[in-house]
């Protein structure tokens, strides 16, 4: 294996390599799903090369709603197909490939009518257990569990007692999906793909109808570079459509963006030891547990705007605050509210025009010779998604591949990671990190957490928390840039950490502190840190201005007054 490291040489050295040979499957996204196709391709052997225009995750994969889940309410649509492919895949995320990064979260399902609700909801929940044992995956999360009222208030007493009658609660999982998509990229890295962020797909290559290849600009560096590959898989998400114009074609299918928006409110403004899900007149809503926070979410709306940037409207947030309120005892008021995000799933269009209605299936195409495309989804599935690309890449490839190994490949931080865990009362005491702090990290980086250390061995001033993000050691912003690729002070405040959605100044106040640490790894001057903050403070302002806006329409163009650090054009 090689180095996970993912500095600024690694990253120039891995854009050379591309170019100096031909590659057998070449990704285009770096989302869960390309990331994922990467480490799949190159643990089959094949010679791999990752590209991604922004940043890991910088889309769709870091602003979901951070559940691992089997999609229990795709049980009511009879969808049990895609039930029990997920609940495989959550179990198998749970024990083998990341269990540092996916962690299993009790939900309470308030009943509201007596009797025929109880049996209703219960056969479906009862239905999901089973099917994840089934599964063989099942073991390690507890079995639902049926409450009355009185014990209902009991684990969350933030309910008000005229909204239910009873509840139930069962488990899925949870997992911060920017650092696990990050996790992802390294752990191909290791296995010898050449992975680039900043370095975007201009063009393809094509030798008559084939695609053999793509022009990729570096947009940090400059320059252009062609880069041959055998097959180029297309999985860019919402931009799936974007990306087939390059050569020309639509493909054979739509991908369509919905827009789903979350709130970050403080633990202590929603009194419960469970997160709640809770039916809405058009989904589901779920109040998800975060660490010292809670997650409120979500909306499910059509957007055809910016999707670089897609906005939270004042509508948006009037609508999960008015549905989350509707049960709890004492109500959140805009002022609770400490972080935002909005995010846009990638659907398969023509079935409804309702995006609720739309397909979380995913689609592979071989839509013209050397490129594939696959779409659509659920981020649980990716590892499925995956597979299912590189099977069909490889049918473009005149030799024997070998099959798919990734059900067998813990992801990087994974191995040792339950012993390490055991003894974190020892690594405190070694380190003299208090036993919280251990756990923090443990969490983040599981075994890779001796690289954390040993650059507050180096220099312990890294060992001491950032002043206004305290929950942060100053050690973890210098290792988002010396080891997981950050370029810039808006990829380590918004998916290196959660600073921007995690206190109340959005990670204003820690912009400076954050680029002084980040500009010795990076060879930043006095003058591109003061361009780094104010370009992070611009934004924060651009979306708290967005979020006052009425609609979809003037919150996407408050939100556009700030402009990318590095413009895509």
């Amino acid at each position: 294996m090689r180095t996970a490291t993912l500095g600024p040489s690694e990253r120039g050295e891995a854009l050379a390599r591309m170019a100096e040979r031909e590659l057998d499957i070449l990704v285009v996204g770096a989302g869960v799903v390309g990331a994922g196709t990467a480490l799949d391709a190159v643990t089959r052997g094949l010679a791999t090369g990752l590209v991604e225009a922004r940043d890991w995750a910088s889309g769709t994969s870091s602003r979901s709603s951070k559940l691992i889940h089997g999609g229990l309410r795709y049980l009511e649509m009879l969808d049990f197909a895609l039930v029990r492919e997920a609940l495989k895949e959550r179990g198998l995320l749970l024990q083998r490939l990341a269990p540092h990064l996916v962690k299993p979260v009790p939900f309470l399902y308030p009943l509201q009518h007596r009797g025929w609700e109880r049996w209703y909801a219960g056969s479906g929940v009862a239905l999901y257990d089973a099917m994840s044992f089934a599964s063989g995956h099942g073991r390690g999360l507890p079995a639902h569990r049926h409450l009355t009222r009185r014990h209902a208030l009991r684990v969350a007493p933030c309910l008000r007692k005229d909204a239910l009658v009873g509840a139930l609660q069962y488990y899925d999982a949870q997992v911060d999906d920017a650092r696990y998509v990050t996790t992802l990229v390294r752990t191909a890295a290791a296995y010898g793909a050449d992975v680039a962020n900043g370095a975007r797909v201009v063009g393809f290559l094509r030798e008559g109808e084939r695609v053999v290849g793509a022009r990729v600009q570096d947009v940090e560096g400059g320059g252009e570079y062609e880069v041959r590959a055998r097959q180029v898989v297309n999985a860019t998400g919402v931009w799936t459509d974007d990306t087939q114009g390059l050569i020309g074609e639509r493909g054979q299918f739509h991908v369509r963006a919905s827009k789903g928006i979350h709130l970050v409110v403080p633990k202590d403004r929603i009194h419960s030891s469970t997160g709640l899900i809770l039916r809405t007149e058009k989904s589901v809503l779920f109040v998800i547990p975060w660490g010292r926070h809670w997650v409120i979410g979500t909306t499910d709306t059509d957007w055809d705007l910016d999707k670089a940037h897609p906005a939270a409207s004042s509508a948006d947030i009037d609508y999960l605050l008015e549905h989350v309120n509707s049960v709890l005892s004492v109500p959140l008021t805009r002022d609770d509210v400490q972080g935002v995000y909005a995010g846009l799933r990638p659907l398969l269009a023509g079935e409804s025009d309702a995006t609720s209605k739309l397909s979380r299936e995913h689609t592979v195409a071989h839509p013209v010779p050397g490129l594939v495309v696959v779409a659509g989804g659920k981020y649980t599935t990716y590892r499925v998604m995956a597979q299912d690309a590189v099977d069909e890449a490889v049918h473009g490839l005149d030799q024997r591949v070998a099959d798919c190994v990734t059900e067998d490949v813990p992801l990087l931080g994974a191995e040792g990671y339950a012993a390490l865990w055991n003894a974190r009362a020892r690594m405190a005491a070694r380190t003299g990190l208090h036993v919280v702090r251990v756990e923090h990290l443990l969490s983040r980086y599981g075994t890779l957490v001796e690289e954390v250390l040993a650059l507050i061995a180096a220099d312990p001033s890294l060992g001491e928390p950032l002043p206004a993000a305290d929950d942060y050691l100053r050690a973890e912003i210098v290792y988002a840039a010396s080891h997981e690729g950050a370029r810039h002070l808006e990829d380590v405040l918004t998916r290196r950490s959660r600073i921007s959605i995690e206190t109340f100044d959005r990670g204003a106040r820690s912009a400076r502190d954050c680029a002084e640490l980040m500009a010795p790894v990076l060879g930043w001057d006095e003058s591109q840190i003061e361009r780094e903050v104010e370009h992070y403070q611009k934004r924060v302002e651009a979306e708290r201005e967005s979020q006052l806006q009425p609609d979809d329409q003037t919150a996407d163009a408050a939100r556009l007054g700030a402009p990318d650090i590095v413009p895509l054009g």
